[in-house]
């Protein structure tokens, strides 16, 4: 396996170089699939705060956290150890979560296609500090695609109405330890299903992403950064411009074994009607439309659940 360091870019020039900022976001997009965002400005007490909520959820007994499965294919509520697998794998991933969603008003549009959160009561800091980390993200995330629509040549604010109600999931991970060698890995080689993943948590070793040339590199981010990803509504919407690129995390060395792993990825998803169209200005004579028939965002996202047994 070969190491690598993507450069981290910094947010700060958000503010005082937005194109130059777009531009270094958007290379490193288009070749890995993958950035590194530093100083975001996400306060780290309260970062600190939502990690230390979910350890106390991972913690109940399984009995406890089990009340807290909800019939929406995982979209909402406790999924247990064992459950999710990765298309086409053969074994699940050594992982449990929690998912959190967005809170409709009543009457909503998208309230069938959306279901409403679920809370654990044991934990009773749980639910201020994972909804504001949720809403920071979401927060961040439309930022992050002013500088992808600017690096596309749209118009800055082309996804904000795209994305504005989007079905998007903030889910908390916990990697139990891994007792012994096996089959099965933390988590195995996937593509991501959304428009961008932001994700905290990655300074433990174990995620790798695949370059092009086959050989899996290792994300070593700095402490507090946010790795952030392509999936693969974005993917489709650019005609492979952006790619979606396959990722994995696996096992940890045997010195490490006995820790468990905590991350936050918060999947960003378009609104659930939103068209999944292929960009005009993302097709030409060397580059023909990989997608011709589109399909809506909630479409797609339920081919795919289906995919990794969550469905």
């Amino acid at each position: 396996m070969t190491q690598t360091a993507i450069t981290p870019v910094s947010f700060k020039a958000f503010g005082a170089d937005f194109q130059g900022f777009s531009q270094a976001l958007g290379d490193s997009f288009a070749r890995y699939g993958f950035a590194v965002i530093c100083d975001h400005g996400l306060p780290d007490r309260a970062v600190t705060a939502a990690t230390d909520a979910t350890k106390a959820f991972f913690a109940l007994p399984e009995d406890v956290k089990k009340r807290y499965v909800v019939g929406t294919g995982g979209q909402r509520g406790y999924t247990p150890f064992g459950i999710e697998t990765a298309k086409d794998a053969a074994h699940f991933d050594l992982k449990e979560f929690w998912h959190m969603g967005r809170d409709l008003p009543p009457g909503h549009p998208y309230q069938d296609l959306m279901p409403p959160n679920v809370w654990p009561v044991e934990t009773p800091t749980f639910v201020a500090d994972v909804a504001w980390l949720y809403d920071a993200l979401d927060e961040l995330g439309v930022k992050v695609l002013e500088a992808v629509a600017t690096y596309l040549k749209l118009d800055r604010h082309f996804f904000d109405t795209t994305v504005n109600d989007g079905n998007s999931v903030l889910r908390l991970l916990h990697y139990p330890p891994v007792p012994k060698d096996g089959p099965n890995i933390r988590a195995g080689a996937h593509e991501d299903i959304n428009v961008i993943t932001l994700l905290l948590g990655a300074e433990e070793a174990g995620l790798e992403v695949l370059d092009r040339d086959g050989q899996w590199l290792a994300i070593n981010p700095p402490a507090g950064s946010v790795v952030c990803n392509i999936g693969d509504m974005l993917q489709r919407l650019t005609n492979n411009r952006l790619p979606s690129t396959t990722h994995r995390v696996v096992n940890p060395a045997p010195e490490r074994r006995g820790f468990p792993r905590y991350s936050t990825p918060f999947f960003l998803h378009f609104n659930p009607d939103y068209e999944i169209k292929t960009l005009a200005s993302c097709v030409d004579g060397q580059h023909p439309d990989q997608y011709p028939t589109p399909i809506t965002a909630d479409e797609f996202l339920k081919e795919r659940l289906r995919e990794i047994k969550l469905l």
